[in-house]
């Protein structure tokens, strides 16, 4: 005879492998804020100190103390600890004055406005580049053991919330006799004990995970306190609160609706279920809403519709896949259920992926937003796999629809005689089968004795539902197909698990675009220019080479020819560099004259990239010279 149990083993083995897999694969830190400029920019060379450092982002993060820092050439401190926001998504730390001529460090760790640790580093220096003796830290902030033990209480907290929401929202909906089978409330109460103590786990490792990574730090009150002040600490602790009234709920609705249900006072029964479903609704909404409020539905465009959205998709999520799980746990251990409760269910779960589907097609236009997001980076390809999820899903489901109409007809009413005869006649029979091991006398007193026969009579009552559940084929037809949509869900829930954690593909391809735009790198710069001073053999052409033509030091070649193109030897050649978007220059560069034609310079500073004013000036004789311009881009 088949047994229920390897089943369950199946799904918890499978729920953990898929789980190890998909965060293993993750990224150590997954930073939804990308460092896309800075002032000055990385590997600048600039000729003064400047007075404080900015640094520019794809979104806004949130900053503490020691989140910024700036080391001089000798590894030491040289900011003044106040990073300030200078608007948008810019923000500023102050340097000290009087600041040594060498390499600088900047050392960054922030958390992202969707609540990922965001960390990086990058030198630029004052007045010419240097051997640095800085060394940044281990930033390990997301990754390392913490970021694997916060990953997996995220997973947890998910799985609870899902099977929390949607075993109520399946008895209370669809099967109010299952509030008084036992194996369902375990199902509920068991959600909200790991949804609990997730929570907790989360809010005691969130200092560390976005700090040091630094298991030791799990339990530091210091940082617990910091983490309260911040919105994902609000959160998590909006979180409990409300877990406090789901409490309450599954209490009343365990206790006071079953007891009220036995009895059989319609009236109490219908108040009660009336003030469960909307009590239920609004804690539903708020749990959901503590996700909405702290991740990826609170940041970027549009976040004020997103959010309601968001936590529409996640009630649709749970009353789906938790009143499938719910509807699973009830095919295999409960000793019979309704064809009707089957059958709305099936109704609320149509819903739930129509739903789904909507909010899901809004959610993927804002975090992808464009067809090369969708397959060129990490987030699309996971959202495509999650597509392809629930379409298996969708299609396993409606399998389990057709084993639902023909486990409804057999649960009609005009089957339902039929049914309970076949149910007692099967009973009968195994109660011949019994062996009679009751003795009359004093041997029915023995209490030990006694409790033995009630075992082994339980043994024997258990087994013989267990068989007229597995003679029924419409049954066992819908318990195989559930299972395997529960089994596909499990692994769509890590896949959701780890889509959350990480870039959104819009995000992502903007903060590459800003960060190309203020990293261009032009290569080797040639320029061609006419010039005529108006003189007697006053025409030629300069011809400008700069190499690499980035920030920093580039050696320059300048050549002058004739219009017929032979080299072309005149008194003086001067060239500046200006940038006039921020204001720097002219910085003037005299080249020395090494060959007939060609002038030549080394260490040609370029401090920051942009868009350059090259002069270029000619003098052919003691009063004849021209000055001609040409703007190129250097990075």
């Amino acid at each position: 005879m088949k047994t229920i149990a390897p089943r369950t083993w199946h799904l918890v083995l499978l729920f953990l492998a898929v789980t190890g897999a998909l965060l293993a694969g993750a990224a150590p830190a997954s930073a939804h804020a990308a460092l896309t400029g800075s002032d000055p920019q990385q590997g600048a060379v600039v000729e003064t100190a400047p007075e404080k450092v900015s640094l520019s982002f794809s979104e806004e993060i949130a900053v503490s103390g020691g989140a910024v820092r700036v080391l001089d050439p000798s590894g030491k401190r040289v900011d003044d600890g106040k990073v300030g926001r200078a608007g948008g998504t810019t923000y500023t730390v102050g340097l000290h004055s009087g600041l040594p001529d060498g390499t600088f460090t900047v050392a960054y760790q922030v958390v992202s406005a969707d609540s990922h640790p965001v960390s990086g580093a990058f030198t630029f220096s004052i007045g010419a580049p240097s051997k640095t003796a800085a060394v940044v830290a281990d930033q390990n902030a997301g990754g390392g053991v913490v970021g694997g033990l916060y990953g997996f209480a995220r997973y947890v907290s998910y799985a609870g919330f899902m099977l929390l929401v949607g075993g109520a929202a399946f008895v209370l909906g669809c099967w109010p006799r299952g509030a008084g089978i036992k194996p369902v409330q375990r199902v509920v109460v068991g959600a909200w004990t790991a949804l609990t103590a997730a929570t907790i786990a989360m809010l005691l490792m969130r200092g560390s995970y976005t700090g040091s990574g630094k298991v030791a730090d799990i339990f530091d009150m210091t940082l617990l306190g910091q983490v309260l002040q911040t919105k994902t600490g609000a959160a998590l602790t909006s979180r409990l609160l409300l877990l406090a009234a789901a409490a309450l709920f599954i209490a009343v609705l365990f206790g006071a609706y079953v007891k009220r249900a036995e009895d059989g006072d319609k009236k109490e029964i219908k108040d009660l279920t009336f003030g469960l479903a909307i009590g239920g609704t609004v804690v539903a909404a708020g749990l959901a809403a503590t996700w909405a409020m702290a991740e990826h539905a609170s940041t970027g465009i549009q976040a004020g519709l997103a959010m309601p959205v968001d936590v529409l998709h996640l009630l649709a999520v749970a009353a789906w896949l938790g009143g499938l799980t719910t509807l699973l746990v009830a095919l295999y251990r409960a000793p019979s259920i309704e064809g009707s409760a089957v059958r709305r269910f099936s109704r609320v779960a149509f819903w739930s992926v129509a739903t789904l589907a909507a909010t899901g097609l809004y959610q993927s236009w804002r975090q992808v937003g464009s067809w090369s997001a969708l397959t060129g980076t990490r987030y699309g390809q996971l959202l495509l796999v999650k597509i392809g999820l629930v379409a298996v899903l969708v299609g396993i489901a409606w399998i389990s629809r057709r084993w639902t109409g023909r486990l409804s007809e057999r649960l009609s009413p005009e089957a339902a005689a039929t049914t309970v005869v076949e149910q007692r006649t099967a009973e009968k029979k195994e109660k011949k089968k019994e062996p009679v091991t009751v003795g009359a006398g004093a041997k029915t007193e023995d209490p030990e004795r006694a409790a033995q026969l009630a075992r082994q009579r339980a043994a024997m009552d258990s087994a013989r539902e267990k068989r007229v559940r597995d003679a029924d084929p419409h049954r066992f037809g819908l318990r195989r197909s559930v299972l395997a949509e529960a089994g596909v869900a499990v692994v769509l829930l890590a896949v959701t698990t780890v889509l959350t954690s990480t870039e959104p593909g819009r995000t992502e391809e903007e903060a590459k675009s800003a960060t190309s735009a203020a990293q261009t790198q032009s290569g080797p710069l040639s320029l061609k220019v006419p010039f005529d001073t108006g003189g007697e053999d006053g025409k030629g052409t300069v011809l400008l080479d700069l190499d690499p033509g980035r920030t920093g030091d580039n050696d320059m070649h300048v050549y002058v020819e004739r219009p017929n193109g032979k080299a072309f030897d005149v008194p003086e050649v001067k060239i500046a560099f200006t940038l006039e978007s921020k204001k720097i220059g002219p910085l003037s560069v005299v080249p020395d004259h090494i060959a007939t034609g060609h002038w030549t310079a080394s260490g040609v500073q370029i401090p920051v990239a942009g868009d350059w004013k090259i002069a270029m000036t000619v003098r052919t004789s003691d009063i004849d010279q021209v000055t001609v311009t040409k703007n190129a881009k250097i990075g």
